[in-house]
């Protein structure tokens, strides 16, 4: 207990110099709340809490999905979430430009309703399989692999003819929300619930994971229900996932870099892994927003772009170290 409220106090210390320091400094330089206190409470904020919500639902994501696959390479995206969402935003947006509604309202329902047929045509493909391979880790973490890779791929094709068929006009501000765009949020306080909510059922659940992480037949021989379990975790995995693309787009390398670096330096307890992977993906995508507001101001940079440059060299150090 003493060690785990040591590791979360820090990374708590940590989260909160990022969203300070992220809230005050921006493309236009760094300023004291007094200086430019719209410019910081209407524009700077939102956005920080929008980055830090978003972060942490991908990176307990990553971890759940790890925990679930048993493969510390696991991503959030490999169910094809990201690809729904991405397709229905898109969709949205090109049918808002020719009904002449507002894009960014349209861009979320869609974006909401995408991944929501994503996920129901992810549950629909191993739902039997869930039911009747129970003890069957390796067959059940393989088919749902294939699942969401034919399901991202799918959507991957709608994603380019979209792209094909839109206006030269909007089209770079669907390929700007495709690498993640954190401006002119309205979804921080549904985002931020949804983070809340899936920490608090993986604290609750963490001993049961702890033991799913070691084996079905181990987490069934010690009274675990590993099939509602398994369904569950699919489930909040999807559902944080899901919310985080809605808000933000697509970001990659958070749930992939954020919960395998927590795990090598913390260990494999799911009960400090997935608290500190909230804590932990928060900062690391605050501090990236930070990075493509900044690094070429005054223009400002997709924060997946900053994610994808930094976190390739990032995970293949980690890779390394962790087959020393």
């Amino acid at each position: 207990m003493r060690r785990a409220l040591t590791i979360l106090t820090g990374l708590a210390l940590l989260s909160v110099l990022a969203l300070a320091g992220s809230a005050l400094c921006g493309s236009t330089g760094c300023m004291l709340p007094g200086d430019a206190d719209p410019v910081i409470r209407l524009l700077r904020v939102p956005r920080v809490l929008a980055a830090f919500a978003v972060g942490g639902l991908l990176a307990v994501a990553g971890a759940l999905m790890q925990v679930l696959l048993r493969n510390p390479l696991a991503d959030p995206y490999v169910l094809g979430l990201s690809g729904g969402a991405a397709a229905g935003a898109l969709i949205a947006m090109v049918g808002a430009i020719h009904l002449g509604i507002a894009q960014d309202g349209a861009a979320g329902l869609g974006a909401a309703l995408g991944s929501g047929l994503a996920m129901l045509l992810l549950f629909a493909l191993v739902r039997q399989p869930l039911r009747h391979l129970p003890s069957a880790p390796f067959v059940f973490g393989h088919r749902l692999i294939l699942t969401g890779v034919m399901i991202a791929s799918g959507f991957g094709a709608l994603i380019t003819l979209v792209l094909s068929l839109a206006p030269d006009a909007q089209l770079r501000g669907m390929i700007f929300w495709l690498l993640g765009d954190l401006e002119g949020n309205r979804y921080i306080l549904p985002a931020w619930l949804a983070l809340l909510a899936v920490v608090g059922w993986s604290v609750s659940k963490g001993h049961s994971l702890n033991m799913l992480a070691r084996g079905e037949n181990f987490a069934q021989l010690l009274g675990v229900p590993v099939v509602r379990l398994r369904l569950t975790t699919l489930c909040v995995a999807s559902v944080a996932t899901a919310v985080a693309v809605t808000v933000a787009g697509t970001i990659g390398f958070v749930g992939l870099v954020v919960p395998h670096a927590i795990r090598l330096v913390f260990g494999n307890d799911q009960r400090i892994l997935l608290p500190a992977s909230a804590l932990a993906g928060g900062t690391v995508l605050t501090l990236a927003d930070l990075m493509a507001r900044t690094v070429v101001a005054p223009t400002q940079l997709p924060v997946g772009v900053i994610t994808a440059i930094v976190g390739v060299p990032v995970f293949l150090w980690l890779l390394s170290r962790s087959r020393a």
